[in-house]
């Protein structure tokens, strides 16, 4: 891991938080280990102004690309109520999502999804234009 841990905005964190806390009653087995995982790895997470923010770690609205083996695709990670599959928006709920959340680009994850564990190496990041409204959300 690039940083050590992961790294997250302060004001993303809490509502991260919030989110993880209310999202305990799905029934999908892999979806709440997914949550569970990555609730763990956020108590161990360094937590960050905005402005120190490194540039190339994965946070809510980045455009992602990862690649494992020969498969590659690219995502943008968002709110659950931003999610489209159609159009690449990924929720930080779904297990692809929670994989890579803070995780920083050249990172290698190895997260476990429905079809079983795959190691996936984040080869880019691009953060948004137009970040999340935090406050609104908070």
């Amino acid at each position: 891991m690039k940083y050590g841990n992961l790294i997250l905005e302060k004001k993303e964190y809490v509502f991260l938080k919030r989110l993880l806390n209310v999202s305990g009653y799905y029934k999908d087995e892999n979806t709440k280990e997914s949550l569970k995982k990555l609730s763990t790895e956020m108590t161990v997470a360094r937590i960050c102004d905005n402005d120190e923010m490194p540039d190339d770690v994965i946070r809510f609205n980045s455009v992602v690309t990862v690649k494992s083996g020969t498969w590659e695709n690219q995502f943008q990670l968002v709110i659950p109520t931003e999610r489209d599959i159609a159009a690449n928006k990924i929720s930080i709920l779904a297990p692809m999502g929670a994989a890579v959340m803070g995780y920083a680009q050249g990172d290698s994850v190895i997260w476990k999804f429905p079809n079983g564990s795959k190691e996936l190496l984040i080869t880019s990041v691009q953060q948004a234009e137009k970040p999340i409204d935090i406050d609104v959300l908070l």
